[in-house]
């Protein structure tokens, strides 16, 4: 498959240290995914679903003590503890590889060693990178040939060059007690123990695609950020493209796939779905920054994807998908999760696998689908995929969107004033606690960029990182802007309709980047004219409560600086001047 002496020579390295009872390389052939879903079928690992209702489709159910991202056993293996910064958990790179190595040390014994190559972006592309995982689990072949693009033809775009990510993977017992996932960024190098679940396995995805990248694209002067990168096509043909980053639960896959309101698609309007998870964006010749998604499926959350939520999302996932940890309709062999529809099968298996009556089960406070199922769904099925999805030149990013979850203070869109002050907002972006999460209510969780898990090494290192490269872009920078569709009201209702009609707010966005729209300046940078936002076709939603959910309170906003100040002291004197520059110029606008 390759000549690649830095390849082979790690193979013979983890030969050795995991002794294997077969080696099998992942050429990309549909015929060895063929086999190698037929070979998981025999032994149990993957069930078989509907092949009328549900072509090439398959069941997976993981241990039930893994099942999720476990963050508290994530490491940033650095040189330095300071460099992985006070928002990883740190371990030394010694010691790690030592207790790794020991505890991956003859775990193959009996199975068979699957070596993939796998592009991130497009093979070829000048914004994509190359990695070699190596796993015993046929289920993280077949997720990572949906999730990136693997075989042969990514060893012959490497060829013998040393820029690619080792990657080792053991299912060793699924011990949760002795559960790693290390990444050593100075080294290119995942090492992931004791784990079947896609999000601590899948190594193309969080480990390569935002902890590994985000360190290399600090080094190299690009970008690895959690982003959708979605494009708006107007009547005229053109399009625009955004990229966006929200912390877990605030719509941001709803958003990458929505479908705009009926007015504006009896215009001619589209949105095009060109990433719902990750933004890899370098500067272009012309000095633009441009944007690819490095991934090439989706690995999404089942539960609350529905026809009505994100219609787009589900109908990915009729062909070519695997489901991990849903429910299954045992009548017709087909799958099943909590809000898909209202009607649970009677004849039912839950997820853990045994027999109930899915409406008497759910009646009794339980679920049919784990809350963090997933579905892995090839991006082609997707209605709205992009035509520039498989190019590899990265579209043009003409904005950058931030968001969290706020009942109140942050009015519903805003510009940032600069970059320097995008930078700001973006930091401190976050969602307050509700009754259904832990701990106190009404706490602001802070989740920089939404890459709070997720950045490979110091976060003030990360935030000057950011600064540098709009000192880079220069007037070519994209404008950034703040999103928040939760504005609730005195009965604790979402007052904005969000779903299809944050098109609304996405074209006023398109159109300031255009110059085509007046803004009000406030403490916090620019608002919207209420009038400016398209309220045609909306029942129900007058111009006063737009202004209600677009007012901005000094005072709220004084609170909130306090609220920053705290946060920012974690960061100590890496925290960059501009950040401090922008907190102080907050706090003097709300006097």
């Amino acid at each position: 498959m390759t000549n690649n002496k830095t390849i082979l020579n790690w193979l013979e390295e983890m030969k050795e240290l995991v002794t294997p009872d077969n080696v099998v390389w992942i050429d990309g052939s549909e015929e060895q995914i063929e086999d190698l879903r037929r070979q998981a079928c025999e032994t149990g690992e993957m069930i078989k679903l509907n092949q009328e209702k549900l072509p090439d489709c398959y069941y997976h159910r993981t241990a039930v003590n893994d099942v999720a991202r476990v963050e508290g056993r994530t490491f940033i293996c650095s040189k330095k503890e300071e460099d992985a910064g006070p928002t990883n958990h740190w371990m030394d790179p010694e010691k790690a590889y030592k207790m790794l190595f020991d505890i991956a040390r003859g775990s193959y014994k009996g199975r068979t060693m699957y070596v993939i190559p796998y592009s991130m972006g497009p093979i070829g592309s000048p914004l994509a990178k190359i990695g070699v995982e190596v796993t015993d689990s046929i289920y993280v072949v077949l997720n990572m040939s949906i999730m990136t693009r693997t075989g042969q033809k990514v060893l012959d775009v490497l060829g013998d060059s040393t820029d690619w990510v080792k990657g080792l993977h053991c299912k060793v017992d699924i011990d949760e007690e002795k559960r790693y996932i290390c990444h050593f960024p100075e080294d290119n190098y995942i090492i992931s123990v004791n784990s079947g679940y896609g999000g601590n396995v899948l190594l193309g995805k969080k480990c390569f695609a935002l902890r590994i990248a985000s360190y290399q694209a600090k080094n190299e002067g690009w970008m690895a950020e959690h982003m959708l990168i979605l494009g708006i096509e107007n009547p005229q043909g053109e399009v625009k493209y955004v990229c966006a980053a929200f912390p877990s639960a605030c719509g941001k896959t709803n958003l990458a796939m929505m479908i705009p309101p009926e007015g504006y698609r009896e215009k001619g309007y589209k949105v095009w779905t060109v990433g719902d998870d990750i933004s890899w964006m370098r500067q272009g010749p012309d000095g633009r920054l441009y944007a690819i998604n490095p991934e090439n499926g989706f690995f999404g959350v089942a539960p609350g994807t529905n026809m009505k939520s994100n219609p787009n999302a589900l109908i990915s996932t009729q062909k070519g998908t695997i489901f991990t940890n849903v429910g299954r309709n045992l009548d017709d062999n087909t799958v099943w999760w909590e809000s898909l529809d209202k009607n649970p099968p009677v004849n039912a298996q839950e997820w853990k696998g045994a027999d109930v009556n899915g409406p008497e089960f759910i009646a009794e406070g339980n679920k049919l689908a784990h809350p963090n199922s997933r579905f892995t769904a090839p991006a082609k099925n997707c209605p709205c995929i992009s035509p520039e999805f498989d190019k590899g030149e990265g579209v043009p990013v003409s904005a950058i969107i931030f968001g969290g979850r706020r009942p109140d203070t942050v009015p519903l869109v805003y510009q940032s004033r600069s970059w320097d002050a995008g930078v700001f907002v973006g930091s401190v972006v976050g969602s307050e606690t509700t009754a259904a999460a832990a701990g106190a209510v009404g706490v602001v969780r802070r989740d920089p960029m939404a890459m709070l898990p997720f950045c490979g090494y110091h976060m003030g290192d990360y935030f000057q990182h950011w600064i540098e490269m709009g000192e880079k872009l220069g007037d070519k920078a994209p404008k950034i802007f703040n999103v928040n569709w939760f504005r609730t009201d005195a009965d604790g209702h979402f007052i904005w309709p969000g779903f299809g009609d944050n098109f609304r707010v996405v074209e006023w966005i398109l159109k300031r980047c255009e110059g085509k729209v007046d803004a009000v300046e406030t403490p916090i940078g620019f608002v919207p004219k209420a009038e400016d936002i398209n309220l045609e076709g909306l029942e129900d939603f007058s111009i006063d409560t737009l202004k209600d959910i677009l007012v901005v309170d000094k005072a709220a906003w004084a609170k909130e600086a306090e609220g920053i100040e705290e946060f920012y002291k974690q960061f100590g004197d890496k925290l960059p001047a501009a950040l401090k520059e922008q907190l102080a110029a907050l706090k003097e606008a709300c006097k």
